[in-house]
């Protein structure tokens, strides 16, 4: 089964990209969303998080994700225990999930992650990975139109992220998500150049 990995800063379009490609019949697997699934459903995950970050990150049994980040935000060491917690499950439920959907006789499929690339434990699984890139200014626009976020904070978010450029060296291909160059003549190259062959729905 071939897969794509769509991955891209804040604001950058992703979202957009895997909408798009979905249309082709191509499942996707968004690793943020089946995480905070991951936080209801995993026991096991929720009693190594509690184990390492306290027991006030749970509210009626349920993850305050609010409290955690707050915990992680600025202490990139205890950030990366919570990846090292948090990104093999993801991994785990992501296997059980291109399963599936092999069974069903997809061809292809997605797996989207905004840190895809700054996270080694994945990088296997991909057949090509796709970057998707816009200006700052646009991207920016974007998230503070969004998620209703003060401008400040998206730039702080930026700045925390890999730049375009690095993750521009690690790509197979990179889709321009600016608002003004078409993407889907970019995907349909993408597709071409990998072999694939999806029918619109």
């Amino acid at each position: 089964m071939f897969c794509f990995a769509i991955t891209g800063g804040i604001g950058s379009g992703k979202s957009y990209l895997v909408r798009l490609m979905e249309a082709f019949g191509i499942p996707a697997y968004i690793a943020d969303i089946r995480a905070k699934e991951l936080y209801k459903t995993d026991s096991l995950l929720l009693r190594r998080l509690i184990r390492l970050l306290g027991k006030d990150i749970i509210h009626n049994g349920e993850l305050r994700r609010d409290v955690m980040a707050a915990k992680i935000f600025s202490n990139q060491k205890l950030l990366s225990k919570v990846n090292d917690i948090v990104h093999p499950a993801v991994l785990r439920d992501f296997i059980n999930w291109r399963s599936a959907k092999e069974k069903e006789g997809y061809g292809a499929i997605i797996f989207e992650s905004a840190i895809f690339l700054e996270s080694p434990l994945f990088h296997f699984i991909a057949d090509k990975v796709i970057v998707v890139c816009a200006p700052e200014d646009v991207r920016i626009k974007r998230v503070i139109k969004r998620d209703n976020m003060p401008e400040e904070l998206v730039r702080e978010r930026i700045a925390r992220q890999w730049s375009d450029e690095r993750r521009k060296l690690m790509a197979d291909f990179i889709i321009f998500a600016d608002g003004k160059k078409a993407i889907m003549p970019q995907i349909i190259e993408v597709f071409n150049k990998s072999g694939i062959k999806p029918v619109l729905k």
